[in-house]
């Protein structure tokens, strides 16, 4: 069994939002705009945005199920499905989500109530956009690969330098013993004579 939504639903019952939002749907694909309340927008919104998804996959079984969301037994509503496949689903082929904007336009006048326009972003994304998404990969792997190779030239040099402090440690420790056991055996000589 689906969670229900948290706090009221829009129009009462599940089944009158799921309707509400069906038809809100399809008049977004239609008109491209529609001006709603604000709530109504905001919970609009992904549910438009996973049938643009589905629309851009673009096989029977995604068809069947956007018609299935959107309740396409008329003949309008079926001209809504094939409009979503065949002309927003391909000007959105390049963008990877945020496919409806949202702005807010003020309060209704009557119950005074926050009122919204959303649309479909059909702008084509901007090179310099596509550019930047570019650029900010490349720079992230081939920024990785320089740091591992400078961490492993540091940890050679600080091996290498270890090793010689090692070393000298050691022969200055030979040193020290041979010194101090030169004196013991000079003073254990001086006793026995």
């Amino acid at each position: 069994m689906p969670t229900p939504t948290k706090g009221p639903r829009l129009g009462g019952s599940p089944s009158h939002e799921k309707m509400m939002l069906a038809n809100l749907s399809a008049n977004l694909f239609e008109h491209r705009a529609i001006t709603t309340t604000l709530t109504k927008a905001k919970r609009l919104r992904p549910y438009a945005e996973r049938l643009i998804t589905m629309a851009k996959q673009g096989d029977i079984a995604a068809r069947r199920r956007v018609v299935g969301k959107i309740s396409a037994n008329s003949a309008t509503n079926q001209a809504i499905v094939h409009e979503l496949f065949t002309v927003i689903a391909p000007a959105m082929a390049e963008r990877e989500g945020g496919y409806t904007r949202i702005v807010k336009i003020g309060n209704r006048k009557g119950d005074n109530a926050p009122m919204a326009v959303i649309e479909l972003v059909m702008e084509p994304v901007s090179p310099k956009q596509a550019v930047v998404k570019e650029a900010e990969q490349a720079t992230a792997t081939p920024a990785a690969q320089p740091a591992q190779e400078e961490a492993t030239e540091v940890e050679s040099t600080e091996v290498e330098s270890t090793e010689a402090q090692t070393t000298e440690t050691d022969s200055a420790d030979t040193a020290t013993t041979e010194s101090e056991s030169a004196p013991a055996e000079s003073t254990e000589a001086e006793g026995q004579k």
